[in-house]
């Protein structure tokens, strides 16, 4: 049975995730990591979802303030075994749900190009891209999208 958890980025379960991104990550993104890894610090966000299939965290995903009524999604990660099973897109909609509720009114994020199924996934949920924004302007790997929520 698959359950979610709303809490914070102190949650072990999600700091043990998001090592398990990181270290997918620095493979994938090779020498451009320390760049981006940079962008990723988890310490101080209030808004983190953790999925679990019984009582095994599967998954997480986490949003931070953007700019005004709009969050950036951060740290979606899957374990691999769990993977097409559409329980990322579940992360994605409870955190863009948690959102909205918050008063927020769009989304934004960044991934890259040697992330293809994390770009399949945002694609399908509605996210559109746009230039890439802030630290991501100007780098080549880098795709930012958006969605109005």
């Amino acid at each position: 049975m698959r359950s979610f958890l709303k809490t914070n980025s102190s949650h072990p379960h999600f700091i043990e995730l998001v090592k398990l991104l990181d270290a997918d990550l620095a493979e994938r993104d090779g020498a451009d990591h320390s760049f981006y890894a940079q962008f990723n610090k988890i310490n101080m966000i209030q808004h983190v979802i953790v999925a679990y299939e019984g009582d095994v965290p599967v998954a997480c995903g986490a949003f931070k303030f953007f700019e005004d009524a709009c969050v950036e999604i951060k740290r979606m990660y899957v374990l691999p075994q769990h993977r097409n099973k559409g329980i990322a897109a579940e992360v994605l909609q409870a955190l863009e749900l948690w959102a909205k509720d918050e008063g927020n009114k769009a989304t934004v994020l960044e991934t890259g190009l040697k992330q293809p199924e994390a770009i399949r996934l945002y694609e399908k949920n509605g996210y559109t891209r746009i230039p890439n924004y802030g630290q991501y302007a100007g780098v080549e790997n880098s795709v930012c999208m958006k969605k109005d929520i």
